[in-house]
Formats: structure tokens, sequence, C-alpha cells
């Protein structure tokens, strides 16, 4: 059953044209019809295949004006990094509790920062963790030493992004009360960090395609030359 708030979304957004990124930005703010700050995701498409090891993309990049959402943050550690940690703003910290939490199904967090150290312990959480995209990882920075940093880096805007095992990579890059030019901005961000990651083994057009939705929201389609500097 569609609703007459998304029948109305739906004749404001033509089908058949490649937005630029600026359109897409003001227009996902008008096509919105939840009544709470939705977020607005960002699709992309690449020309992949995630099955090779090399083309399995996956990164993290810091959006200038945030994601407009207070991640939740675990850090699992040793008892001498449990200061640094709640110090630079961790919701929660320690270890062995929350593994015996985690182990029983608990995961009401966004992210979890472990010390490398702590990874052969997590290592058995990996079937709860793995499929929520929560289970730490060199690459995305959520294993190290400082954890203070990491701390910092994902409360003011980093996020993680990995390509799914049908080559798309979806992200959430802001809220609908972002103006609309903090929203292309955090868009060509995220943008250019997925075009630097383009493997050499890639033939072909490697962004494919890239569309912009907000929650419940028609999505939008972008013309991919508009958004590669």
């Amino acid at each position: 059953m569609i609703t007459k708030k998304r029948k109305v979304a739906n004749t404001k957004v033509d089908i058949n044209k490649a937005y630029s990124l600026k359109e897409a930005s003001a227009l996902v703010k008008e096509v919105n019809t939840t009544k709470f700050d939705s977020s607005v995701d960002l699709h992309i498409k690449l020309g992949v295949d995630p099955k090779k090891a090399d083309q399995a993309i996956r990164g993290t990049v810091s959006l200038p004006h945030g994601t407009g959402k207070t991640k939740r943050v675990l850090v699992l550690c040793t008892p001498d990094k449990e200061a640094e940690a709640t110090a630079a703003g961790a919701d929660y910290v320690g270890l062995d509790e929350f593994i015996t939490k985690i182990e029983g199904g608990w995961t009401d967090i966004d992210v979890i920062v472990a010390t490398p150290s702590v990874m052969p312990k997590i290592g058995k959480l990996g079937k709860v963790l793995g499929p929520r995209n929560l289970m730490p990882n060199p690459k995305t920075g959520t294993v190290t030493n400082d954890v203070a940093g990491a701390i910092n880096d994902l409360k003011g805007g980093k996020i993680a992004f990995k390509v799914d095992k049908v080559g798309i990579i979806h992200a959430s890059i802001g809220r609908v009360s972002f103006a609309p030019e903090k929203i292309a901005e955090n868009s060509q961000e995220l943008i250019n960090a997925v075009v630097k990651l383009k493997p050499s083994s890639s033939k072909g057009t490697y962004l494919r395609g890239v569309s912009m939705a907000s929650t419940m929201s028609p999505g939008i389609s972008i013309d991919t030359k508009s958004v590669q500097n």
C-alpha cells in the first residue's frame, strides 16, 4: 500500500533523469515523507567482482559535516587503556564482561574499537559481530592502540564502508535536516574515497551508478559524470 505522501513524492522524482549531486541533495529533502529526521543514504554501484580479494572494496572516510547521528562506541581493551577510552568519550569500556554479553546476543552499539592485544579473545565473537558489521578491523581503524584517536574519529563523523556481494556500497551520509550543501559535500567526500580505491584489476566502467534516498523516500539517480573529479 503506497501512502498519499509517497505518491506525491514519487511524482517529484523523474525516474528517467540523472540529477546532478547538487540537484539531488536539494530534492532528497523535498521528497522526504517521514516526520522524524531521516537518514540520507548513498548507494554506489561499482564495476567490481567482490568475490576477488583485491576487488572487495572497503575503507573509511571522515565526512566533513558528520553523519548527524551520535555513535555508541564500545571499547574492548586491557585495564591500562580503560581510563583513556573513558576520557575520550567511549560509551562502554571493558573486556570479559562485554564478551560474555555479546555471546549472549547483546549488540546494542554502533561500533566496537579493540586494542590488538585483546583480538585473540574477540575472535570467537565473529559469528555474532560479523553479520552485523561490528567486528573490529585494522583496515577500518577499529583495531588500534590509539584508542582515543579512534573514538574521536568515530564520534566526529568517520564512517566505514564496504562493497556488498552484488557490488554496491550503501552508506549513510547525513540527515534530511542537513542543508543541501552539507548533504552534497558529505556525498562527494564518500564518492572521492571510493574512487581512490579503484583496483587496477577492475576493467571497464568503475563507477556504474550512484543514487540517493532518505528513509522511505524514492531513490534519486545521480549523474556519475557530475561527481567524478
